[in-house]
């Protein structure tokens, strides 16, 4: 490898994500508890947020309108403005949650930063990531931030213009094998897999994935050796 840029996701890679989310679906669901079992609701806002990938994009903002529109499916659209209330208060709680690094973090951003240049790049609402990211105390590692509408291929192929580098010269360190890693192999970079415990349903894949520019480790740290010789 001759890289260039590292870039890191930012959700549940940098910092603890995914299980506000899951909080907030659990208050969702007691809320909605007498309509329908929980299996049942987590189902139906996946259903929402997929849908509207296209038209809202990720991120809480997107996230607090889908709960609204399965709150309108289950309860046949009979829910009052109260009821809509506690829903846009359950996503506004999100917007306000603490950022707390996952371990190592910063110590593998120390040892990088000089050696490569540092990129975060996301997806989510742009003032929400922003906002995690002057909280995080970790912005000043980075040499550019791009938050971006997805992570396809096409999209990586966008920021790589922006940042005037190769696939080749990239390498993308994510918990998401869908959107952090796939994209990336199949444009000519290189993407390492960090698992996070949990993952959102819909960043799931249900095949291996073998390439020679792919690689997997179970904690960031285990990136160093690979990238500092």
């Amino acid at each position: 490898m001759n890289l260039k840029i590292i870039a890191f996701d930012a959700d549940d890679t940098l910092w603890h994500n995914e299980p506000f989310f899951d909080e907030a679906q659990a208050r969702f669901c007691v809320l909605f508890q007498d309509y329908a079992s929980n299996q049942e609701i987590l189902g139906l806002i996946l259903n929402h947020q997929v849908t509207n990938l296209p038209l809202y994009g990720f991120g809480i903002k997107a996230f607090t309108l889908s709960m609204i529109e399965t709150a309108l499916e289950l309860t046949n659209y009979t829910i009052s403005g109260k009821g809509i209330e506690k829903i846009i208060a359950i996503g506004k709680d999100l917007l306000q949650k603490p950022v707390e690094l996952l371990p190592e973090v910063e110590t593998v951003l120390q040892e990088l930063q000089g050696k490569y240049k540092l990129v975060v790049a996301t997806k989510g609402d742009l003032k929400d990531q922003h906002r995690k990211l002057h909280d995080s105390g970790i912005g000043a590692f980075f040499h550019h931030i791009e938050v971006m509408s997805d992570k396809t291929e096409l999209d990586y192929q966008k920021m790589l213009g922006r940042l005037d580098c190769k696939p080749e010269d990239f390498l993308m360190i994510g918990n998401s094998l869908k959107s952090d890693v796939l994209p990336i192999l199949n444009i000519g970079g290189f993407g390492v897999h960090i698992p996070y415990h949990t993952t959102w349903e819909y960043e799931k894949i249900d095949f291996e994935i073998e390439h020679d520019n792919f690689y997997s480790y179970t904690n960031i740290t285990e990136v160093l050796p690979l990238l500092i010789k």
